[in-house]
């Protein structure tokens, strides 16, 4: 089963918001932190303004209160308490909440104390002439209750903020990936015979490679389409006349009726077969070469072995008609090149010049160049008879000289300029060089 495609536009949806919502997490908590500090300081600071309040008022006015409790006047007035102590022994006033025990210790400052269980924070002060000490403090729960509430409200626009921001990310991101939505639907209305190229008239800078290699290979599609409507055009036009013919002998030999015309028809049939198989061996030859013109990788060839593998493979045809092959190669000799190509080369003049033999017995050799480079050859020779007649070379396939000339110009890499690919006829026969003009 594969695997759903993944969105580009949820992808960046999901990473953009994300990461909004993250910082917005981020801030929230820092917002937070930075809340419950200052709400801390300031209700610090009230605790100390209070203190100092209770001990400008303290004197003899204190010596007219004939209780030791102050009423609370107020609800909120629980979470806040106080204690006045003479000489930091005796508990001359408290708040009604405030317990009997001393809230802190002598020691002046800022502390915290669990009471009842519940945390207080308490500030400490003795008067001027350290006859009173005033203990103010404030319940811990009550300083966070404040904290929070100042924090939520400042996250309230955040979390107001965070939808719209969504909602303008996908907007934006649907927006930029409008391009992409146009290429493909141009694409999509597209003929199938259609290979022109991409228009990127409103692409994006970033999406413009890729339009480039769509076009790339849009091109190399229409080249490969063409090859092989060069190659069905040549395949019709070199098949036709071989194809005629042994039609031609068929006919003949169903129609005779002595034994020796009827065999001699059929043997032409045969002799035909064999033509339209080489004949088909040469075109499918000449296709992939033309499919492997750009993509050739070249290495070190040895020639002999290259020659002796041509030379093998052109035996069996050699033989059934009473020739003989012979190889004379020179070892550790080797030049850059497609060891496929090379063969195929060799073979096809190897082929040719068994087709141009008339009569049989006779010996065809092979030689492998003893040097590489310019000027390098390869022979094939028929030592006993003169070079072909022109009506025995005019018989040979044109897609065999073709397939030769090609797989030679694409086999052949000689430094500094590119091979020249030369059928020559001398005493040798024909001789494939590989000289620059």
């Amino acid at each position: 089963m594969s695997a759903r495609p993944r969105s580009l536009a949820g992808l960046l949806l999901v990473l953009l918001i994300g990461a909004i919502a993250l910082i917005g997490l981020a801030a929230a908590a820092g917002s937070f932190f930075s809340a419950r500090k200052e709400v801390g300081e300031i209700l610090d600071g009230h605790l100390a303004q209070a203190a100092s309040l209770l001990i400008v008022q303290l004197g003899h006015e204190l010596d007219e209160i004939d209780t030791e409790r102050a009423p609370a006047l107020h609800e909120d007035a629980r979470k806040v308490a106080f204690q006045v102590w003479e000489q930091g022994r005796v508990l001359r006033l408290r708040s009604a909440n405030a317990p009997a025990e001393a809230l802190a210790g002598p020691a002046g400052g800022f502390s915290e104390r669990p009471i009842a269980g519940r945390t207080w924070r308490v500030f400490s002060q003795w008067s001027s002439d350290r006859g009173y000490l005033v203990h103010v403090a404030e319940r811990a729960d009550a300083r966070e209750k404040i904290a929070r509430k100042l924090a939520a409200r400042q996250l309230q626009p955040l979390l107001v903020a965070i939808p719209l921001l969504a909602l303008l990310v996908w907007l934006a991101v649907r927006r930029a990936l409008h391009p992409l939505r146009a290429l493909a639907r141009q694409i999509a209305n597209r003929e199938a015979q259609n290979l022109a190229p991409v228009e990127a008239l409103d692409a994006p800078r970033e999406v413009r490679p890729l339009i480039g290699q769509i076009n790339a290979l849009l091109a190399r599609l229409g080249e490969s389409i063409e090859i092989e409507r060069r190659f069905t055009a040549d395949a019709a036009h070199e098949l036709r006349t071989p194809l005629a013919a042994v039609r031609t002998q068929a006919q003949v030999a169903l129609a005779e009726t002595a034994e020796a015309p009827r065999r001699h028809a059929l043997d032409a049939v045969l002799a035909g077969c064999d033509r339209l198989a080489r004949l088909t061996e040469q075109l499918l030859t000449l296709s992939r070469l033309e499919n492997q013109a750009e993509g050739i990788a070249l290495k070190t060839c040895a020639l002999d072995g290259i020659a002796a593998q041509a030379a093998a493979d052109a035996a069996p045809a050699a033989l059934a008609k009473s020739i003989e092959i012979s190889l004379e190669a020179q070892e550790n000799v080797a030049l850059r090149g497609q060891p496929d190509l090379l063969q195929a080369a060799l073979r096809n003049l190897l082929d040719k010049r068994c087709a141009t033999v008339r009569r049989a017995p006779r010996c065809a050799s092979v030689c492998a160049p003893t040097r590489a480079g310019r000027g390098s050859r390869w022979r094939t020779a028929d030592r006993e008879f003169p070079k072909p007649s022109a009506p025995a070379c005019s018989s040979a396939s044109t897609a065999s000289w073709a397939a030769a000339r090609k797989a030679a110009a694409w086999a052949w890499q000689s430094s500094p300029a590119s091979p020249n690919c030369i059928a020559r006829n001398s005493n040798w026969a024909t001789a494939l060089s590989a000289a620059s003009p």
